[in-house]
């Protein structure tokens, strides 16, 4: 059998869409035969947002996971700033003071002298222990995934070592575009990352990146060819039909909600007037951690009383309710670039079965995306009264007894895990002459 290292700092028991890649590359690429060897970061030593411990009964096994000590400098930041490490921790800077000024310190030295990443301190600690692992048995490729994007550091320094051809998965952009109007970059940080980024790419057999956009964006500033494979769902956490709760109409988000996602329009149509009389029953279940700065909008609009907040859950909780949901809540970062983001559940809300709605860029890729499956439908920040009209179709249909049902489950196959993890086999196979 063909066997790839396979090099993710996300892996169980860490939680949180990060790792929903890397797990179903490594569960399935065995069906397409490549054995995985992972090396990941041991959470003794990690810096993860979130836990789910149940995820770790996906790896099968015939894997074996390898495990690593790492530099964090998240410990001193939370020593620093008095916090828990755990709340230290944040993804897309949630739960972060913005006007505190150990914050504004913390960021600036995040931006400038941890590149690319504040993870960089893994890297010397896996380089030792790829190289080790590499030497020992007979292996035929390597994959890096990011972010953290000081991953690739570590494939680039393990292909050259070793000579073997070596993979890099480009999850999000590098620079992440989604974030930097709250990193602090100076000119000669920013100048020393991208020609990290495009000195280390280009030693890659092969770049692959999650959406077009991304694939077309970092093909252009790399100036290298970049594969397409998408992010998607796996049908075998689909299993069994969910169920609309007839007495409350819950419009659900699943994951983080950063202050990039306020859905701010949500916020100013329960604040009319007349919005308690126009959908009665209507609640808004946030699955995840929200942003202060969001709960503090809805409690402007008086919604806290139609708002249901359930912290972090496993995985196949929040599968859960996503099935249950009458409507799904899919807002995009409010970003430059934004229409090029595709965010990862887009593709377990089209799974569902249940209506999305949308909040981005009407012509951006998730609303391609949308429009192709039959899911649902996005819309601009700004169209209040789309947005509400959207709003009442569904009410109304769920109020008579039929919430409706948009995706396209034929279109929808084309974005399981087990699908794209074999164009990735598939491609596995051509660098590594087979």
């Amino acid at each position: 059998m063909k066997h790839v290292l396979f090099i993710t700092y996300y892996f169980p028991p860490s939680g949180g869409s990060g790792v929903q890649r890397p797990l179903k590359f490594v569960k399935y690429l065995p069906e397409f035969g490549w054995k995985v060897t992972v090396l990941t970061v041991d959470p003794a030593f990690a810096s993860f947002p979130d836990l789910d411990h149940q995820l770790s009964g996906e790896v099968g096994p015939e894997t074996e996971v390898i495990r690593t000590r790492s530099w964090d400098p998240y410990s001193a930041y939370a020593k620093w700033t008095g916090k828990a490490k755990v709340d230290a921790v944040g993804v897309g800077f949630l739960g972060a003071d913005h006007a505190s000024t150990k914050e504004k310190v913390a960021r600036w030295i995040r931006a400038n002298l941890f590149l690319p990443d504040a993870r960089v301190g893994w890297v010397k600690h896996a380089k030792k222990e790829g190289l080790k692992v590499l030497k020992r048995g007979r292996f035929d490729a390597i994959v890096t995934t990011g972010p953290p994007h000081s991953t690739h550091l570590i494939g680039s320094y393990l292909s050259q070592s070793t000579g073997l051809p070596w993979v890099a998965d480009i999850r999000d952009a590098w620079p992440d575009v989604a974030y930097a109007s709250m990193l602090p970059t100076s000119s000669m940080a920013r100048n020393r990352d991208l020609n990290m980024r495009n000195r280390v790419l280009q030693q890659a057999a092969a770049c692959v990146a999650v959406t077009e956009d991304l694939r077309l964006s970092m093909q252009k500033a790399v100036k290298r060819p970049f594969e397409l494979i998408r992010n998607g769902y796996d049908p075998s956490d689909f299993d069994g039909q969910g169920k609309v709760d007839e007495h409350i109409f819950t419009l659900v988000h699943t994951g983080n909600m950063s202050p990039a996602r306020n859905p701010e329009p949500i916020w100013n149509l329960l604040a009319e007037s007349g919005s308690k009389s126009r959908w009665p029953k209507l609640r808004i279940q946030c699955i995840g951690n929200v942003d202060p700065t969001i709960m503090k909008d809805a409690e402007r609009a008086g919604a806290t009383d139609r708002l249901q907040l359930v912290k972090y859950v496993p995985h196949s909780e929040a599968i859960t309710y996503t099935k249950n949901a009458a409507l799904l809540l899919l807002p995009i970062n409010r970003v430059n670039d934004a229409a090029g983001i595709v965010t990862g559940k887009i593709y377990e809300y089209i799974a569902s079965g249940r209506p999305v709605l949308g909040l981005g860029d009407p012509l951006g890729e998730a609303a391609s995306i949308l429009t192709e499956t039959g899911a649902g439908k996005m819309f601009a920040y700004e169209d209040a009264k789309g947005i509400g009209a959207f709003i009442d179709l569904h009410y109304a249909a769920w109020l008579a007894g039929s919430p409706m049902e948009l995706a396209n489950q034929q279109s929808a196959a084309a974005y399981s895990r087990r699908a794209q993890t074999g164009q990735f086999a598939t491609l596995l196979d051509t660098i590594a002459g087979f």
